[in-house]
């Protein structure tokens, strides 16, 4: 694997296509994400959250994708998603993760900075290489299905990041990519649409901060909105709740159609395939396929 994050970042941008981003809890699931891009040939990353990592082990998880990387020279790479203390930004700078999402989100604007910067500084003494993603505007925290809009996520009009708010987020803590509010939310609604992203907004922001943006909460948006967001400066799209949701059902009708099965590996390998089918329609989108 010839190619760092930051480059292929920089490719994505320049062919119009965005890089998955696929959250992963065990082997099971990272099989799935793999596999899938893998055939589609794409590069992809691989999110773990403070609760996914403290699961799957910290470092653990950094050696899955390094075995992965070494085994096929595959351009597949590493993320400590929305990371809330410095102390959890420092563990996975100094376990050697390709990038890591630092989440100031529920803070004012000046203490997001503050944290912002301190993790920045932090990173770059350790590896100047290293991705570090900050977040402007409050979208929710949860990866799961929702019944209505959670309170305090705005969607629309005032509240959601500005061109101007970013553009001076990102000059004061000197972060690679910015993970903006624009009428997207983590999770996925149950029984009503997902709410429209602001495809002006996102064009603004890119323009106005110059680095690269992420979308987070991509599950459940609609597929015209991913297509103009990521023609508009979005690079990463983050997509969890659809292949948590894929892997469950996957898993529930194996259980319910052999239930005197006990072997794991037999058990599981349906919800390996489910993730896989998700992810890859998920990939062809976002990369034109």
């Amino acid at each position: 694997m010839t190619k760092n994050l930051k480059e292929i970042i920089s490719e994505a941008e320049s062919k119009k296509v965005a890089i998955g981003h696929f959250n992963i809890s065990n082997t099971e699931g990272l099989w799935g994400v793999f596999k899938a891009a893998k055939n589609l040939g794409v590069p992809v990353i691989i999110g773990v959250s403070e609760g996914e990592r403290d699961f799957i082990g910290i470092h653990q998880a950094r050696a899955l994708i390094n075995s992965l990387q070494a085994e096929f020279d595959y351009p597949i790479f590493l993320n400590a998603d929305h990371t809330y203390t410095f102390d959890r930004v420092k563990e996975v700078v100094d376990a050697g993760y390709d990038a890591v999402t630092i989440d100031g989100s529920k803070l004012s604007f000046e203490e997001n900075v503050s944290f912002t910067k301190k993790c920045v500084d932090y990173a770059r003494s350790v590896n100047p290489n290293m991705i570090v993603e900050g977040e402007l505007g409050y979208i929710g925290t949860s990866s799961k299905l929702l019944d209505e809009i959670p309170e305090g996520i705005v969607t629309s009009g005032e509240g959601l990041t500005t061109p101007d708010q970013a553009k001076e987020f990102v000059e004061k803590t000197g972060i690679d990519l910015l993970a903006p509010a624009v009428g997207n939310i983590h999770g996925m609604l149950k029984s009503i649409p997902d709410p429209r992203l602001d495809i002006e907004r996102v064009k603004n922001i890119r323009e106005a901060t110059g680095v690269p943006l992420v979308l987070h909460g991509g599950s459940g948006t609609v597929d015209e909105d991913f297509v103009s967001a990521i023609k508009a400066g979005v690079a990463i799209v983050h997509i969890n709740t659809e292949i948590r949701v894929a892997y469950r059902d996957a898993l529930r009708l194996s259980l319910q159609e052999s239930p005197d099965e006990i072997a794991p590996y037999k058990i599981l390998k349906p919800a390996v395939l489910a993730v896989e089918k998700a992810t890859s329609g998920r990939l062809k989108l976002f990369n034109q396929i």
